[in-house]
């Protein structure tokens, strides 16, 4: 049987007390919020990172990414808005160990979350939004199959400038994993 959280350099698993510190700071860096966020840079307290980690419900799977040669955490991946009905669901991701940027692990914990929501949750289409200057995001998503389906025009203003947001969806009949 194929593994479903673990690739060749990564591994998906819940939070642990340790993570704290690394979400912490990578919630008080304005670059990595700026790609997952429209919400004014904010950071979080302890206690509510604490919540985050720990909070995800029925509708929801959360899992920390981390490196198989040292367990360290580098980011983080969700599942979210599920609505069980329709076999649909939310996907996000973040990478918020900025040294782990540009190294492939986006897009091994990307394989993994999708191979845990057409395989294991059964569901049948994944979604998600990334704003239109996350050019690097949007290469990950199309390259893995996603098909850009609409855009909310002009949805966003960062630095004086307006932005769209974008629309993707992966249907399990697209998926280039299954």
């Amino acid at each position: 049987m194929k593994r479903l959280l673990s690739s060749t350099r990564i591994y998906l698993s819940g939070f642990q007390e340790e993570d704290v510190s690394a979400i912490r700071e990578w919630n008080q860096n304005e670059d990595v919020q700026r790609l997952l966020d429209a919400l004014p840079h904010k950071p979080k307290s302890e206690e509510e990172i604490k919540k985050w980690m720990g909070d995800s419900g029925d509708n929801a799977y959360r899992f920390a990414v981390r490196l198989k040669d040292d367990g360290r955490i580098i980011g983080f991946v969700e599942l979210d808005g599920i609505l069980w009905t329709h076999r649909v669901g939310w996907v996000s991701i973040s990478i918020g160990d900025e040294q782990s940027w540009g190294n492939g692990y986006g897009r091994e914990a990307m394989q993994c979350l999708l191979a845990y929501g057409f395989h294991e949750l059964n569901l049948h289409r994944l979604q998600l939004t990334v704003f239109s200057y996350n050019e690097r995001a949007i290469r990950l998503y199309e390259s893995l199959g996603f098909t850009k389906e609409g855009s909310f025009r002009q949805f966003l203003q960062r630095d004086g400038k307006r932005y769209d947001m974008i629309l993707y969806g992966l249907l399990v009949d697209e998926w280039k994993g299954g």
